[in-house]
């Protein structure tokens, strides 16, 4: 049976071994659902830095990431978040536009990293060593900042769009493919920013002919 990752400095301690001064923590979030952004963040933390409870965003409560995510800005070394569209992510698919979001959160960071660890089984188009972690978020501390940087961000972004697209229940389900947003999308259809290739979206934009147009063809 596979061991439960820890969340710790593993990673960065050994890519420090290799001359690493600029270790920045790089993961994604918002794959799977089919409304809004894919959003990425980025972080850079200094060796000895200390903040209590820090892990995968998934295993904290909402309370606890928005604790960790002002004391992430207040004490990284250096942070920056990028979000895709949907639009973008249409036209490239979800991967690439998960790829392009981490890319981007890495370029606008305010030193320029010399080593990258990300969440997951690919690296980016960025001239540094990097190295994928698969469960990346829950062991090592750099990538699980990112994943809580992320995770606040786009979980505020879809709370604020659901006054936009009310009976929807974003706020409480923030796009993933819920009982609730099903049946929702089934009554009221996809509104702009739903993921047009995911397929509960696409069913719904089928165009089919009414019986009458049956009848007389």
């Amino acid at each position: 049976m596979a061991k439960t990752p820890v969340c710790g400095w593993r990673l960065e301690r050994a890519a420090r071994k290799c001359g690493a001064l600029r270790i920045a923590g790089v993961d994604e979030v918002g794959r799977g659902p089919m409304f809004g952004p894919v959003v990425a963040a980025a972080v850079i933390l200094a060796p000895k830095c200390r903040l209590e409870g820090l892990n995968d965003s998934k295993k904290l409560s909402e309370k606890k990431r928005n604790q960790l995510d002002m004391e992430i800005r207040e004490n990284a070394v250096a942070w920056a978040i990028a979000a895709i569209d949907v639009e973008t992510i249409n036209q490239i698919n979800i991967r690439n536009a998960s790829l392009l979001a981490m890319r981007r959160a890495v370029e606008q960071l305010a030193l320029t990293p010399d080593y990258l660890l990300i969440d997951g089984v690919d690296t980016i188009d960025f001239a540094c060593p990097q190295q994928a972690v698969v469960q990346g978020d829950g062991t090592s501390f750099s990538i699980a900042a990112a994943s809580i940087l992320a995770k606040v961000f786009r979980d505020r972004m879809i709370v604020e769009l659901d006054s936009q697209y009310p009976g929807y229940g974003l706020a409480s389900h923030k796009g993933y493919c819920s009982a609730e947003h099903m049946a929702a999308l089934a009554r009221l259809g996809p509104t702009p920013l739903h993921r047009k290739n995911w397929s509960p979206v696409a069913q719904t934009m089928l165009e089919f002919p009414s019986l009458l147009e049956l009848r007389e063809s």
